[in-house]
C-alpha cells in the first residue's frame, strides 16, 4: 500500500505542465504612455478576450512596470496557451480574430511605431 502511494505521488510530480507562453517587453516611445496603454487595452487585450472565449488561449496578462535604464520597458504582455497544439495554431487563430475585429483603434491618430517599441520577446516559454 505504501509503495502504491509513493508511486502515485511520484507520477503526479513527474507530469510536466503543458502550458506555453509568449512574453513581450514593450517600451513607450516619446512619452506616449496614454497612446500605448490605449492601444494595448483596445487592440491586444480585446483580441485576447475573444481568444479566451473561443478557447484559443488559456490566459493572458497585460502588466505595467516602472522602466529603468537597464530595463527600459513599461509593459509586459503575456499570452498563455494550454498546450503545444493551441500554441501551434496561434497565428491562424489571431489572424481570424483580427479580420473579425476590423481596423486598429488608435488614440490621437498616432501609429504604433510612433509610440511603442517591442524591446524583446520570448516564444515557447514553458511552465513548470
Amino acid at each position: 500500500m505504501f509503495l502504491l502511494l509513493v508511486l502515485s505521488a511520484y507520477s503526479s510530480f513527474a507530469q510536466q505542465d503543458q502550458r506555453i507562453s509568449t512574453i513581450d517587453y514593450i517600451e513607450v516611445l516619446n512619452d506616449n504612455f496614454a497612446e500605448t496603454l490605449f492601444y494595448y487595452q483596445n487592440n491586444w487585450q480585446q483580441l485576447r478576450i475573444k481568444a479566451l472565449e473561443k478557447g484559443y488561449i488559456s490566459n493572458y496578462q497585460l502588466l505595467e512596470t516602472i522602466p529603468t535604464e537597464e530595463s527600459p520597458y513599461r509593459f509586459i504582455l503575456i499570452t498563455t496557451y494550454a498546450n503545444e497544439e493551441q500554441y501551434g495554431h496561434r497565428e491562424k487563430h489571431f489572424q481570424g480574430l483580427i479580420k473579425e475585429k476590423g481596423g486598429l483603434k488608435l488614440l490621437n491618430d498616432k501609429e504604433p511605431k510612433e509610440f511603442r517599441h517591442a524591446i524583446r520577446g520570448h516564444d515557447m516559454v514553458k511552465h513548470w
